[in-house]
């Protein structure tokens, strides 16, 4: 395990039930090295930040998930004040959902454009959320040049089309656990041809454990099955797998 080192690009360490350290020393057991704590709201942003501040290996980000309705409205200076913190490497989680959010959801697709703008000011990477939402999430990145940032599409489950023009902006493409998922034949088939220097893995956890672990709480422990995964859905090994993607997240959040 001490020669594989793998990065959970996307999960929420606030959110797990678990002890935080527990956490932490079952992920390095399986070779899972560094993390990105993800924010989804204004209220948990500073126990997130917090998080990396105690544990080196531990990064955060600073956004509003597009189904968070109840909370504080992130504020364009706030993101901005918020995002200056060191340990702060992207803006979001941002983008638009249209599963769980109906009717009028111009306050989504305006909250989406004032996180772009935030992280084009402060120079740090978009984190984008899109579920059922692909024509407006590439029409609104577009728009508001979000390629200025860059930035990952996480937890990716959209087709080759959406890739294709994600990444023509400098994006790039996050498998979660749906890409171990028996139902996921079509996402294989993306994670398949999705050029290596585009690649990233994730567990969004503690959501969307992998097989064979789904059903039950996720944790970041659990990206290596991810990665496993797309080995095998690629032809290569394990240990490839955690180099490319370990380089991209480097590259992309500029830990180089």
């Amino acid at each position: 395990m001490q020669d594989l080192c793998l990065i959970d690009s996307h999960c929420h360490l606030d959110r797990l039930d678990d002890e935080l350290d527990g956490v932490l020393n079952r992920a390095q057991e399986r070779g899972v090295g560094s993390f990105l704590c993800v924010s989804i709201n204004m209220e948990n942003v500073l126990e997130v930040i917090d998080i990396a501040r105690r544990y080196p290996q531990v990064f955060a980000s600073v956004g509003v998930h597009p189904n968070e309705r109840q909370g504080q409205e992130p504020e364009m200076e706030a993101l901005l004040a918020l995002a200056d913190d060191p340990n702060v490497i992207a803006i979001g989680e941002t983008g638009l959902d249209y599963f769980h959010c109906k009717g009028d959801l111009g306050w989504q697709q305006e909250r989406f454009r004032r996180h772009i703008i935030a992280a084009k000011r402060c120079r740090k990477p978009l984190i984008i959320h899109s579920r059922d939402a692909a024509v407006d999430t590439l029409q609104i990145m577009a728009k508001e040049g979000a390629a200025d940032a860059g930035g990952v599409m996480h937890c990716f489950t959209g087709d080759w089309e959406m890739a294709v023009r994600a990444m023509e902006m400098g994006f790039y493409i996050s498998f979660s656990g749906i890409v171990t998922f028996n139902s996921a034949a079509g996402l294989r088939e993306v994670a398949r041809r999705i050029p290596d220097d585009r690649l990233l893995v994730e567990t969004d956890s503690p959501y969307l454990a992998p097989v064979p672990y789904r059903g039950k709480p996720n944790q970041p422990a659990y990206v290596r099955e991810v990665a496993m995964c797309l080995a095998t859905l690629r032809g290569c090994s394990l240990e490839q797998i955690a180099r490319i993607t370990s380089d991209n997240f480097r590259t992309l959040f500029q830990l180089q």
